[in-house]
């Protein structure tokens, strides 16, 4: 797309939500010419791409590393159009994906794949052909790249062409991990630390090709971390709405959609205000746009299949916490997972749980300290137990459990004891409350082996001229998902108009 502004149309669009694909969508929005204003419900724009401060300190809520960072890939071009990115931008100096510690061992994935495959061999000479496979196959997935230049439902014989092409060897990844979740990856090796070690990072339900398509990216260099975190790149996002002349109306809560003749026209704020319009996009969760904003009457079979089937189509959250520390007293790199004494967090009991240490970002705590935050994994379960609590017992099980992870840090890190002070602590409900998202999740739908990976179209039969723009319609979701829905939801609007992007 060509980033320097077309010239006005007269058609207007309303955006619902200033997330990612919100943001995106406007951006892309404007420079296609159309007149654009984005409602936000919150204070600030972001969504769940989101940062805050906390006691002097500033607590990153999203991005552990961003895919589409790789100079000459779609998706870095879609990130800088937006302005999230630029050729200014510095990345934090990582070289380590995650470490896994298991009574008394420990075994790092490195960016470095060759020292991967070094250390794991090392490890376990046993699993050497299992090694050896896997990380062939993970340089073959950091191919894999995600569609950013159109729709795929609006891709030719010959754009399929040149995406097969540039991921040649991604059907080999398909064909020996596509159909086998991360527990069976698992149970192909032989040492314990290595069957710890890759269902530490994502839900053990996930299937296995997407934990080597994630690896791939970071070691490929496509998944890096931008400094100044979440905050800062959706600030840079509002910016280049703004220099592009749309309009962000934050503290504006949308009620509904008005629909009249099976056409969107506009949207009804909480305070009944009208703001009329020729098109209505909505960036918002998904339920949350079936509940309230247009009526579950236009859920079709596949929307409501994937939210009352939870087995098949899992979701999760996490029950997370901050600390900052003194940068001495913490040994550790980057994110690490270990064992600890068991606990219980949103109604479950808790034997493992992870810590990232934020010390490559210096401007996020005082000199001399880093923050340090906390991730447990929960689910639909653990989100009913949230959603059961009175108030007062919601913040006393919170106090409970963040003292609870506290002493367990002490346990497992001695050093931190007198050197570390709680900042924060959030749930589920947490992500529920500030960005509607259904039952806490901050992902699409867990892609689980046997299962199609869930795909939806950003049109829903029975409004004209209301388009979707959300990481929920194609899994994993995430942040390249909804930084591209935005642009194919202008992509289809325009497409309506003759007016190419």
């Amino acid at each position: 797309m060509n980033t320097k502004r077309n010239q006005k149309i007269q058609n207007k669009i309303v955006i619902v939500g200033g997330g990612i694909a919100g943001l995106s969508a406007g951006i892309y929005g404007c420079l296609a010419g159309y007149d654009v204003e984005i409602y936000e419900k919150n204070p600030v724009a972001g969504g769940q791409c989101m940062g805050w401060n906390r006691k002097g300190c500033h607590i990153d809520n999203c991005i552990h590393w961003l895919t589409g960072t790789k100079k000459g890939t779609a998706l870095r071009e879609v990130w800088e159009t937006v302005g999230a990115l630029d050729e200014n931008t510095q990345f934090a100096e990582c070289d380590i994906f995650y470490t896994t510690v298991l009574d008394g061992q420990r075994i790092t994935l490195w960016k470095d794949l060759e020292r991967t495959e070094a250390d794991l061999l090392a490890l376990s000479p046993d699993d050497e052909a299992e090694i050896k496979k896997l990380i062939q196959h993970v340089r073959y997935a950091s191919e894999c790249e995600v569609p950013a230049e159109k729709p795929m439902e609006a891709m030719g014989i010959k754009d399929y062409i040149r995406l097969g092409a540039s991921m040649a060897n991604m059907p080999k990844v398909m064909k020996e991990y596509g159909s086998i979740d991360l527990k069976d990856l698992a149970a192909r090796f032989h040492h314990p630390l290595l069957k710890t070690l890759f269902t530490d990072y994502m839900p053990k339900e996930y299937v296995a090709s997407s934990f080597l398509v994630s690896y791939g990216t970071i070691a490929s260099g496509n998944g890096e971390i931008p400094l100044g975190g979440s905050l800062a790149m959706v600030n840079r996002m509002v910016d280049r709405f703004h220099q592009l002349g749309g309009r962000l109306y934050c503290n504006s809560p949308v009620a509904h959609v008005l629909i009249e003749n099976k056409k969107a026209i506009g949207i009804q704020l909480q305070n009944q205000k009208h703001v009329m319009a020729d098109y209505v996009i909505s960036a918002t969760d998904t339920m949350e746009m079936f509940s309230h904003l247009i009526g579950k009457e236009y859920m079709n079979k596949k929307w409501k299949s994937c939210y009352t089937d939870s087995k098949t189509y899992p979701l999760f959250s996490g029950m997370q916490a901050a600390f900052v520390a003194d940068r001495h007293a913490y040994p550790e790199n980057d994110t690490i997972f270990f064992d600890c004494l068991p606990m219980e967090a949103g109604g479950s009991r808790i034997c493992r749980m992870s810590l990232k240490n934020y010390d490559y970002e210096p401007s996020f705590a005082p000199e001399g300290k880093t923050v340090l935050q906390v991730n447990i994994a929960q689910y639909d379960a653990e989100y009913l137990y949230w959603k059961s609590l009175s108030k007062e017992a919601y913040a006393e099980e919170k106090q409970r459990i963040l003292r609870a992870i506290e002493n367990r840090l002490y346990k497992q890190f001695p050093t931190l004891k007198g050197h570390m002070e709680a900042l924060d602590c959030w749930t589920p409900l947490t992500y529920e409350r500030y960005c509607n998202a259904y039952h806490g999740a901050y992902m699409s739908f867990t892609t689980k082996k046997g299962i199609k990976s869930f795909r939806a179209k950003q049109t829903i039969k029975g409004i004209k001229n209301f388009y979707i723009a959300s990481q929920w319609i194609m899994s994993p979701g995430g942040l390249p998902m909804a930084v591209t829905s935005g642009k194919f939801a202008i992509w289809w609007i325009a497409s309506k108009n003759k007016h190419k992007i």
